[in-house]
């Protein structure tokens, strides 16, 4: 299994693999997981509680307890940072994506991802040098 070190780059692989590839599964929604726990209208209840600029404690346990293993990392060669990922509006449903809640700030896991060629929309990467450091790992970053 996969061990991520940063969060936000757990959750573009996530994205890549449970929303554009179909595994792991199920695939997480956060609007049928309000339905299920009775709070509401899931976009009231996030912004009565002051959650609008912060991940959800139910979307980061599931995604920190999610299992990516196998060769499943092995088969992500792009990945795709745009505010609008479903996974990013899973994490936080009201977001505006005006702020820095997702960005990577660390390249540590790419070793985890060793057919991984190009990053898009990189610009919310948050890591001195991105380019250098990720093209010596032969990865095209792409702002």
């Amino acid at each position: 299994m996969a061990e991520f070190k940063d969060f936000d780059f757990e959750l573009m692989v996530a994205e890549a693999l449970m929303y554009g590839a179909g595994t792991p599964t199920p695939v997480f929604g956060i609007d049928e997981r309000s339905r299920a726990a009775p709070v509401g209208d899931l976009h009231s209840h996030v912004y009565d509680n002051g959650w609008e600029h912060s991940v959800l404690d139910e979307s980061r346990a599931y995604f920190e307890a999610l299992e990516i293993g196998g060769e499943l990392p092995a088969t992500v060669d792009e990945l795709v940072l745009d505010g609008g990922n479903q996974v990013f509006c899973g994490c936080s449903p009201v977001r505006d994506g005006e702020d820095d809640l997702f960005d990577v700030r660390s390249p540590d896991d790419l070793p985890l991802l060793p057919n991984l060629r190009r990053v898009l929309g990189a610009g919310t990467v948050a890591v001195p040098d991105k380019t250098e450091r990720f093209a010596a790992r032969g990865v095209t970053v792409v702002c």
